[in-house]
């Protein structure tokens, strides 16, 4: 028998649908029974491809006696993370601040009122050493509940009190060495070995390589020492799909080589855009490569009927993670043949395998020694390597395939639209072009509803909310189809969102709010970056790149508050903030580029690598910065204060370089 998450959309919801556990999707429902029974909340969050949500659910909510006690003495409440950031955010804040970290599937208990009094994430079916079994702390707490009713009001105020306090901003004067004092504070975080930062697990940091990849273009020798260094260990590893193409959400060593295997829209987004960066600065064709199969990846394994980008795919495959992407060398001989000895030193392939008996396919030995030895031009090997993926992927087609996360999420739409948009301007390819119109004319035209941008849509169906990060990233992923094709509408797509941002998510006490909910126990407000970048550093560079073109002061006014704001932090830890940094440049440093059409050379200058400046083009007047100008010429300006006009390609390459003197422009 089904329980109510079967009239939900959400694949993770759908999941737990048959589960004996009487669960009740968040909302009014769930609160109200919670309120009238007096009964405390179990609030589980996860996501569709999460695989430690996976094992709990396997071993404790579909344990029938577990399910009876659970549904029996508290209201229990399934959320799916991507799909409700807000009441994610909110409540990791709190596990974090009871307990000094977080994760998922994140098990919180709550008043009937929503705040939060205890938690953690995953709970075992027996005890463990360190953990109570999940059983064991259901008993625990609801002992608490009927006979210390008072510790936990008083946990509860103490806690929401500490969460308001510490999500609350606290703004101070920039100093003029921010961006200096922030590469220092990434330096002395990055690995000198193999790359990235931190040690294990490491996650790709797509933000921070992003922050970096505009101070290497503006010629900081260390950031592209940090960022070459990171590119190449990341897709020599195993966290790069050697087959496929794409990245894998982050590796559980610190070298990169064995993955967590499920795939995100988001990271392979943004890790699309360094690695295109990155052959812009360097000419390095593995680096275009990467950047291409990264894309042809999505189309073809993340991209559905309409043009929306699927969210993520699975790391499990028959119950058992990573299964869909390992070889054992018997196979893998067995599908290469009289190819297999040199295959197998390009990915490291063995008898003992480099995982638990398997091998996870890395790509460490040098091609161009391996080329060298099998007498191959640099074409040929070219085609060579090819050929073996493909037959190592004909293969591995015929396995049983992870599930992909078939919901739609606006703001992670925005982050691949970007990419496309900006690899199809950069490398002239008009298939990456056309997916990237795909994509807008569906979520423009299925996810827009009373001047907002609807966070998630599946099957069908779009759900209400509708977020910061949606109006920003889709935003921004719009002002590059712009900047790529000169198609008015796209930037007039941009200036909406930007209002709206403005006009819906403005926060009284400074910067942004990421939600509307006024029913949480705080406000939704989360600035430090994750995987990708927060609302508020992406609402900043939205205003920061449209108030240039539009000649809106105020908006430009608004973004820097909102950057301003988090002064201190960003003092504090520069680490946590790298895409408001960017945002910040963008801001400070950045210019905006204005050409009147027709224009002879205009194709030239969009294929240019220029990161932290906005292209406009079109008719004169189209666009506030192009009102008042001459067809064929191109405007150099920032903060409305332009350069000489150039009349040619060669004149505007002398104006980039006196406005940023140690770029890397050719």
């Amino acid at each position: 028998m089904p329980n109510r998450l079967i009239h939900e959309t959400s694949p993770y919801l759908l999941q737990h649908a048959h589960n004996p556990v009487d669960w009740y999707p968040w909302g009014e429902e769930a609160f109200a029974k919670a309120r009238a029974e007096d009964k405390p909340i179990f609030l589980s969050v996860g996501y569709a491809t999460c695989h430690w949500c996976h094992v709990m659910e396997r071993e404790s909510f579909e344990d029938p006696e577990v399910a009876a006690f659970l549904s029996a003495h508290f209201v229990p409440i399934k959320v799916d993370r991507e799909e409700l950031p807000d009441v994610d955010h909110v409540y990791m804040s709190a596990l974090q601040a009871m307990t000094g970290s977080g994760g998922w599937p994140m098990s919180m208990f709550l008043m009937p009122d929503l705040r939060p009094f205890y938690g953690g994430t995953y709970f075992p079916p027996r005890d463990h050493p360190q953990l109570p079994s999940f059983r064991r702390l259901l008993e625990a707490v609801r002992n608490a509940w009927l006979h210390q009713k008072e510790d936990v009001l008083e946990n509860a105020q103490g806690l929401t009190a500490a969460l308001g306090n510490a999500l609350r901003p606290r703004g101070a004067p920039l100093p003029e060495d921010l961006h200096a004092a922030a590469l220092a504070g990434l330096s002395r975080a990055f690995d000198p070995s193999y790359g990235g930062f931190g040690g294990a697990p490491k996650f790709p940091q797509s933000p921070a390589l992003l922050y970096l990849l505009s101070h290497a273009w503006l010629g900081d020798g260390v950031a592209w020492k940090h960022l070459e260094l990171t590119l190449e260990r990341m897709m020599e590893g195993g966290i790069y799909d050697q087959v496929g193409g794409g990245f894998h959400r982050y590796a559980v060593d610190g070298i990169w080589r064995v993955p967590h295997f499920e795939k995100m829209l988001y990271d392979n987004a943004q890790l699309a855009r360094v690695y295109l960066g990155g052959y812009e600065l360097s000419g390095k064709e593995r680096y275009r490569q990467v950047a291409e199969e990264i894309l042809r990846y999505v189309l073809r394994e993340m991209t559905g009927p309409q043009g929306e980008f699927w969210s993520a795919q699975d790391a499990d495959s028959e119950g058992v993670e990573g299964k869909f992407y390992v070889w054992s060398e018997a196979e893998f001989r067995e599908v290469l043949g009289a190819d297999a000895d040199a295959a197998a030193r390009l990915f490291g392939v063995s008898e003992a395998g480099n995982w638990e008996g398997v091998n996870v396919l890395e790509r460490r030995f040098p091609d161009e020694a391996l080329r060298e030895s099998l007498g191959l031009s640099p074409q040929a090997y070219g085609e060579w390597v090819e050929g073996v993926r493909s037959r190592l992927y004909e293969r591995r087609k015929g396995r049983v395939w992870p599930l992909t996360d078939d919901k739609v999420l606006a703001d992670w739409n925005g982050l691949m639209l970007r990419a496309f948009a900006e690899a199809g301007r950069l490398l002239g390819e008009e298939r990456y072009l056309e997916a990237a119109r795909a994509n807008a004319r569906f979520v423009l035209g299925t996810m827009l509803t009373g001047g907002l941008l609807r966070h998630s849509w599946r099957a069908g169906k779009l759900r209400p909310e509708a977020y910061l990060s949606d109006q920003a990233n889709y935003g921004l992923g719009l002002l590059e189809l712009y900047q790529a094709t000169g198609e008015m509408e796209w930037l007039e797509a941009a200036h909406q969102r930007a209002e709206a941002v403005l006009a819906h998510f403005r926060d009284p006490e400074g910067g942004f709010r990421d939600s509307m909910n006024e029913g949480l126990p705080v406000k939704a407000k989360d600035v430090y970056d994750g995987p990708y970048p927060s609302p508020s550093a992406s609402a900043a560079e939205l205003l920061f790149r449209l108030a240039a073109l539009y000649e809106r002061p105020e908006w430009h006014e608004a973004a820097l508050s909102a950057v301003e704001v988090y002064s201190q932090s960003l003092l504090r830890s520069a680490f946590g903030f790298p895409a408001l940094l960017q945002a910040h440049l963008v801001g400070t440093q950045g210019s905006e580029l204005a050409m009147v059409t027709p224009s002879s050379w205009l194709p030239e200058v969009r294929g240019q690598y220029l990161p932290i400046t906005t292209l406009a083009s079109g008719p004169a007047g189209s666009v506030p910065i192009l009102a008042d100008r001459k067809a064929g010429l191109a405007y150099l300006c920032r903060h409305g204060s332009c350069r000489l006009p150039s009349e040619n390609f060669q004149a505007l390459r002398a104006e980039l370089h006196a406005l940023y003197p140690g770029a890397r422009l050719d």
